[in-house]
């Protein structure tokens, strides 16, 4: 059995994407496979499981040598478990950067195109085949490249994103401006979270300049939500940052209707990233990036240390 899989901390597509393709392996292509988590599901992405009424894949904590694994939505071995290189890796299907540091036993299919969300991907890959898949399967394809996208406004969205989405949309019946609200509402929802849950929600490592760093992304309709509550989230940087092994928590609330980001700024260190990064002038705790939406096309490659 092939146990298909995202990156920690999983948003939607890296919710969905698991469940598409373990379902296009074992009942189109007769291959077992099952969907795994590496952790509960952001609100948004538990939003797409009811409404498509698709079952919580099992959450996994690691993997072991016995293992066979495809990873969908990340190749990079800090988002991954700890013993991924112990398992055998079949498969990769992605759409961020190249990392590097994962091993495998043999030759295996690796597919990364420059698309705005896995699922565009794995819709490709699957061809006229897409016109098997359920409803619900087909929904959360649309569902992962609304919210990749954001409804579009992301730099990272591509014209076959839309194309692909613009596609489902009409099988479906459904009304893009429809969902996309139902599941940014979901998105927006961070009640019932604390400030250190809320870091880590959509919360990616890296090593930048040779410092590491947790660079969390929260993508909301709602910025005030977030924004009324950045002196508690900026006195839980340095557990958070210390319990995970960086040296600074880089917190970006990306405003989807205004289509713009507010960096919080807790010390100087993070003021002098962002002013190095994006050429901003930094007088309070907080700035506003405008344009700024998407953290793996326009945050992580212009940040300086």
């Amino acid at each position: 059995m092939i146990k298909v899989f995202g990156h920690k901390s999983p948003d939607t597509d890296s919710t969905g994407s698991p469940i598409i393709w373990a379902w296009y392996l074992s009942e189109v292509k007769g291959i077992p496979a099952t969907p795994c988590l590496l952790g509960e599901p952001n609100t948004e992405a538990a939003f797409m499981l009811t409404r498509w009424e698709l079952q919580k894949p099992q959450i996994i904590a690691d993997v072991g040598a016995g293992d066979s694994v495809i990873l969908v939505d990340t190749n990079n071995p800090a988002e991954l478990p700890p013993s991924i290189n112990d398992a055998s890796i079949v498969g990769i299907i992605d759409h961020h950067m190249l990392v590097g540091g994962l091993k495998t036993r043999s030759p295996i299919d690796v597919t990364m195109r420059p698309l705005a969300c896995t699922a565009t991907i794995l819709h490709d890959l699957m061809g006229d085949e897409v016109a098997k898949a359920p409803r619900a399967i087909k929904g959360a394809m649309l569902s992962c490249i609304l919210s990749d996208t954001l409804e579009f406004r992301s730099p990272t969205t591509t014209a076959h994103d839309r194309e692909v989405a613009e596609a489902l949309a009409a099988d479906l019946g459904l009304s893009i401006p429809d969902l996309a609200a139902e599941l940014f509402a979901a998105k927006s929802d961070v009640s019932a979270f604390s400030d250190a849950e809320l870091l880590r929600m959509d919360s990616k490592e890296y090593t930048i300049d040779g410092t590491e760093l947790r660079i969390s992304v929260l993508e909301t309709t709602a910025p005030k939500v977030v924004l009324d509550r950045k002196a508690g989230l900026m006195a839980a940087m340095p557990a958070v940052a210390a319990e995970d092994g960086a040296e600074h928590v880089m917190l970006f609330v990306i405003d989807i209707l205004r289509e713009e980001a507010t960096l919080l700024v807790p010390d100087d260190v993070v003021r002098r990233i962002a002013e190095a990064s994006f050429g901003c002038t930094v007088t309070g705790d907080t700035v506003v990036l405008p344009g700024i939406m998407s953290r793996k096309k326009q945050i992580i490659p212009a940040l300086k240390v």
